[in-house]
């Protein structure tokens, strides 16, 4: 049997509790690498806009994990962010950096030899100096999204011309930091197909695509449990794709629905809900803000919902949501990373006449809802087993050493 791997992962913020879409997926890594046999070890930054207390998090997860916090504040100062429109810097990644961290991580790499260091998203990268100094590990970015793509999106869709103007200065120094910095890693882990396409072409590093994976015994369907023929999204609404989705979704497709579904609800989920939305008085719009459980949350209604434009990567709420048995309705944007059959195990509207007749078609028959479901469920255990990516990722570790 091979020696395990010992493995850093340095993180963004903190994979646990694994309550969104970014700590889920790390998580999903980190407890699958240790339950595998390999060693692993957590440094995250804690923020005040994801604030984890050391304290909350488990005894067994600190003991099989190592973790440890340190705190970067993260907030949006006017002057610097003023001043970075007159640089060629990244104002997304600069805020990551952190003498107090740089000293954490250079003491935990002097104490421990790890043979790979994994560097969660992109706006940790400057931290791979500090790396090389003080480890002979190889470097891996695992690449959640195409960051600048989020932004060049965003970008692409808002209309104030001064916002516009700061967003596009945003994405390009985004776009030129990615492109500069692909390099410097030994291996490039994109969490879908579709991304790995642009790392291989914009770099020489080995790259392979390592989707988020799901373990099929915690995905019971709870088929005993009431169900009831609603809408649903969860999906963290501090992420400006989310909140933008859901905007559009109410301002264009729901007077449709509303209109002609006077019975139907759609139930909105998720953390940091913001303030226009927890005021809003919209008929059978129920805003439920964060719950205490996203799984029960899911198998509660019958049909998600998915409006997203901008964003890359996976959307790891979809995965839950399929892998759960429920019908989604997305964008193409929202379904990107997922090798889904249209129609089959879900349903693509881009327009708001598209999605709301595919709304209408799998509320008034459920049986076909239900159908897409069955199909959505057996395609994530398919092809997102977690213990099955695993294995292919400690592969993809060993070749890179």
């Amino acid at each position: 049997m091979p020696t395990p791997l010992n493995i850093l992962f340095i993180c963004n913020k903190s994979p646990w509790p694994p309550g969104e879409g970014g700590p889920i997926a790390m998580n999903m890594l980190i407890e699958g690498l240790h339950d595998a046999g390999q060693k692993v070890k957590v440094l995250a930054v804690n923020t005040d806009k994801y604030t984890v207390n050391p304290k909350d998090i488990p005894a067994d997860y600190r003991a099989k994990t190592g973790i440890e916090l340190m705190y970067i504040d993260l907030s949006v100062k006017a002057v610097p962010a003023f001043a970075n429109l007159f640089t060629s810097k990244s104002y997304h990644v600069e805020r990551f950096v952190s003498d107090d961290f740089r000293r954490k991580l250079a003491e935990v790499l002097r104490a421990t030899a790890f043979d790979i260091v994994q560097i969660e998203t992109l706006y940790m990268s400057p931290y791979i100096e500090t790396i090389r100094k003080y480890s002979k590990a190889k470097i891996v970015l695992r690449a959640h999204n195409i960051e600048h793509l989020i932004w060049q999106r965003i970008t692409e869709s808002t209309k104030n011309p001064f916002k516009k103007a700061y967003l596009g200065h945003l994405a390009r120094t985004l776009r030129n930091y990615e492109a500069g910095i692909l390099n410097s890693y030994d291996g490039i882990v994109p969490i879908s197909e579709q991304d790995a396409g642009y790392f291989t072409e914009n770099s020489s590093t080995p790259v392979l695509a390592v989707s988020f994976g799901i373990n099929p015994e915690n995905m019971e369907t709870g088929q005993d449990l009431p169900v009831e023929n609603a809408l649903f999204h969860i999906g963290s609404m501090n992420w400006i794709p989310n909140e933008e989705g859901i905007r559009w979704f109410l301002d264009e497709v729901w007077p449709l629905v509303n209109a002609n579904l006077p019975d139907l609800k759609v139930y909105l989920a998720g953390r940091e809900m913001p303030d226009w939305l927890v005021k809003l008085k919209t008929p059978n719009v129920v805003v439920v803000g964060e719950v205490p459980d996203a799984g029960q949350f899911i198998l509660s209604k019958t049909i998600s919902i998915a409006p997203l434009f901008s964003g890359s990567g996976i959307r790891i709420k979809i995965i839950e949501s399929m892998a759960l048995g429920k019908a989604v309705v997305s964008t193409k944007v929202g379904a990107e990373g997922i090798h889904y059959t249209d129609g089959q195990n879900i349903m693509i509207a881009d327009t708001a006449e598209d999605f709301y007749r595919t709304v209408k078609s799998l509320y008034e028959n459920p049986s076909r809802s239900k159908e897409i479901g069955s199909n959505a469920r057996q395609l994530i255990l398919e092809k997102h087993d977690n213990k099955k990516i695993i294995q292919t990722l400690i592969s993809f570790y060993r070749e890179i050493l």
